[in-house]
Parts: structure tokens; sequence; C-alpha cells
């Protein structure tokens, strides 16, 4: 029997201007630890913009989002432009915030945010397939802005969360590596830094994600 194949959609390198690199990392590790294989895509864009991670500042230079997440892919990262959703058997979205700044506008703009046009493709194509869709920390705010009454969770922020039902779907409360599932949009989602948590409870949150996609493959 073949192995699943999961594309990783990610967003940079760096959780306060790409991906979260724990969050993205332990998503590759959980996808082999459970027997799949996954493929990492990233749109070819400039950035927002890119922050010194020591300070916050914004310095003065630009970064491709596509070159950026080859960082984290080791090089083994395609451009989601070509994302054939009949490759893969379901799709993950790390979170960091690039998925609020270079995915989408979400960081700048909230409920009445914009999705970058090739995520989009990615997401719905994965969706009329019915094939399952993961989403970890901020990244569920694009699953609330692309697909109507879905289930989601990032942890326990009011904010976000009211943006979340403002968008059309459904925020759950949740812990640290706990999970929500929306068994009926094959959708999972788990808070990971969106709460104040070390980077055990992020493998277990986002083991247990990957566990639940991989059951719903065949769902």
């Amino acid at each position: 029997m073949s192995k699943k194949s999961i594309a990783v959609i990610l967003s940079g390198c760096g959780n306060r201007d790409g991906s979260e690199i724990h969050e993205a990392t332990l998503t590759l590790w959980a996808i082999h630890k459970n027997g799949a294989d996954y493929q990492c895509y990233a749109p070819n864009i400039t950035q927002h913009h890119v922050l010194n991670h020591i300070t916050g500042q914004e310095m003065t230079e630009q970064r491709n989002v596509l070159i950026e997440s080859a960082r984290i892919a080791r090089g083994a990262v395609r451009d989601l432009s070509d994302f054939d959703a009949a490759a893969h058997d379901a799709i993950i979205i790390p979170g960091g915030l690039g998925a609020a700044k270079n995915l989408s506008s979400y960081a700048f703009d909230g409920p009445d945010c914009s999705i970058n046009t090739d995520v989009k493709k990615a997401i719905i194509a994965m969706f009329e397939d019915k094939k399952p869709i993961g989403a970890l920390c901020i990244a569920p705010v694009i699953l609330a802005k692309l697909l109507n009454q879905v289930r989601v969770t990032v942890g326990q922020d009011p904010a976000t969360a009211r943006n979340i039902e403002t968008m059309g779907a459904h925020h759950t409360t949740t812990l640290h590596g706990e999970i929500v599932v929306d068994t009926e949009h094959k959708v999972v989602s788990t808070p990971c830094y969106m709460l104040d948590s070390r980077v055990d409870q992020i493998g277990d949150g986002v083991d247990r994600l990957v566990q639940e996609v991989l059951k719903l493959t065949t769902a």
C-alpha cells in the first residue's frame, strides 16, 4: 500500500513574518512518524515585511516567501501555483504570522482579510475533493474565511475567536495539545503558539492533528 501524501503550505521562515519553525518542523516530523509522506509548498511572492526576530523591528530588506520556506523544507519546496489536489490526500497549514501576513491579510484586515490566490485555490480544491485540511495556530483564520460554517480553534484568544465567528465560522476553546475536529468539513485544528506553550506541548497537538487528518483520509 502506498503512503498517504500530505501537502504542507509554508509562509516563509520565522514566527514573526513567516512560518513558525517549531510548528512547521513538528508537522513534518509527525507526518513521517505516522507513516505518511509530505510535500512542502509556498507561494512565490514577496513577503509582507522582514522583522528582526530579536528586537521585533522591521528591517530594510525584502525576502521571497518561497525561497524563505526552502530553509525549512531543506530546498524541497514547490511553487504553490503548481499545486495539484489530485496528487495529495490531505493538506496542512502550520502557523506563524506569515499565515496572517503572507498567506492572507488577516494581521492587517481582520475579518475583512483577503486570501492569497494560490492558497485559496489549493484549499478550495482539497475541500471540494472532500480531502482533510489541518491548520495550526493562527492558520485556522484562513479556513474561517474560505469555508462557511467550519468549526476551528485558535485556543483561548477572545478577539480572534470573535473574528472567526464574524467570518461565518465557529470557534471552540481549547487548551495545550488539544485539537478540534470538524468531521463534516474534514477540518482539524490545534492552537499551538496561540497559547503560551512549550515545544513539547506543540508536538503533542501537532501529532494528534496529523493522526486525525490521516484518519479522515479514509472517512
